[in-house]
């Protein structure tokens, strides 16, 4: 008997503020650029990526390619789609 499976997906689970916040708080905590790029584009596909791309002022493409698993963006694209997730970016001690 074969087992069937499928990817999972986090962007169909992050269905709320709260939900978002601790999921983008897990993956900095991390402290891999490439799992904070991964979970910001999770959620950029959560909230639409069309959406997010125009209010960070970037191609759908670009961000796309910005936030994908294996990327390097730049710090300046982070703070960017931060700020179109309606996001903010805290420091603690």
């Amino acid at each position: 008997m074969t087992t069937v499976t499928t990817a999972w997906d986090a962007s169909q689970y992050l269905d709320g503020p709260e939900m978002i916040a601790a999921y983008v708080d897990a993956a900095f905590e991390e402290g891999d650029p490439a799992v904070m790029a991964s979970a910001l584009g999770n959620i950029a596909r959560a909230r639409g990526m069309s959406d997010v791309a125009a209010a960070a002022g970037l191609g759908r493409a670009s961000l796309y390619k910005s936030l994908s698993e294996h990327s390097h963006p730049e710090f300046a694209t982070i703070l960017k789609v931060i700020k179109a997730l309606g996001l903010r970016l805290t420091v603690a001690a």
